[in-house]
Parts: structure tokens; C-alpha cells; sequence
């Protein structure tokens, strides 16, 4: 519980072409350098595979991929965060980090209501610095039958 409260508002900044995006630090458990993936048949596209991380194997999706951005190679900047969302371990490959945030909360609000769906995956907007961070709700970041599939991979 102490944990829980030194690692609230704390967010971890990344990047997907321009846009910021957030995901609170307490769902991540370390961020990696990309590393070898081996593909896995029949996946969907945005799960790009599984990888050995000191002996323990997890799946990786490719954010850009899971959000319906376009595909970009794969640089010096790129990194795998991994996160621990209701019991399994997932790698997201971002393009880059940028920071850690402390995010109070009156400095993050809701996503306007903009049509049907979009923003499932979507938490909250911080704003920091004249800058808009698209928070992200881990929990939500794979549906149920995706973690059973991607939990069977590990």
C-alpha cells in the first residue's frame, strides 16, 4: 500500500510519432532496449511475437500497430516498455521515451466525446507544460480473450 501511494501520478511519457502518450508508472515493470522477437503463427498483427527476457518469455505488440498507425522501422530509439496488466507481463514497443511526469489530478480530464469508439484504450488527457499526454488505461489496453491468447504464449 506505501508503494502505491509514492508511485501515484506518476507517469511514464512516450512517444508514437508526434503525439505524448502516459502510462502510470506503476503498471510498468522496465523499459528495454528492442530485442530479438520471434514471430508466432496466426497472432494478429500488432502481437509481433514473443521474447526471452532473463529467462521468462512474453509476448510484444507494437503500440503503432495496436493504435492503427502506420508502420515505422524500428531504431536506436525504439524500446520495449513492459508492463504488468491483470497478471501478465506484455511488452509494448513504442518509439521512444521521454519522462517521467507527476501528474496531480487536476492536471489530467476526460477525452471529449468524439463518436463511436477510438478511444477505448484511452484514460484520460494530462496536460503538462503546454504539452497533451493521451493517458492510457493499461487495463484495458488488450481485451479478455487477447490476454488468454497472449498469456498462453508466456
Amino acid at each position: 500500500m506505501e508503494d502505491e501511494d509514492t508511485l501515484r501520478g506518476k507517469y511514464l511519457i512516450f512517444t508514437m510519432g508526434n503525439e505524448l502518450y502516459g502510462m502510470e508508472i506503476r503498471y510498468i515493470t522496465e523499459i528495454i532496449s528492442i530485442q530479438p522477437i520471434t514471430e508466432v503463427p496466426e497472432m494478429p498483427e500488432y502481437v509481433k511475437g514473443i521474447t526471452n527476457l532473463r529467462g521468462k518469455i512474453i509476448p510484444v505488440m507494437d503500440a503503432r500497430l495496436r493504435f492503427k498507425k502506420a508502420v515505422r522501422e524500428y531504431d536506436g530509439r525504439t524500446c520495449i516498455i513492459v508492463i504488468d496488466t491483470i497478471g501478465t507481463s506484455i511488452g509494448l514497443i513504442v518509439d521512444s521515451v521521454a519522462e517521467v511526469l507527476t501528474m496531480n489530478d487536476e492536471d489530467i480530464t476526460t477525452l471529449p466525446e468524439m463518436g463511436k469508439g477510438g478511444h477505448k484504450y484511452i484514460k484520460g488527457i494530462g496536460k503538462t507544460g503546454g504539452n497533451i499526454n493521451l493517458l492510457l488505461d493499461c487495463q484495458k489496453l488488450l481485451t479478455g480473450d487477447e490476454l488468454d491468447m497472449l498469456g498462453a504464449m508466456a
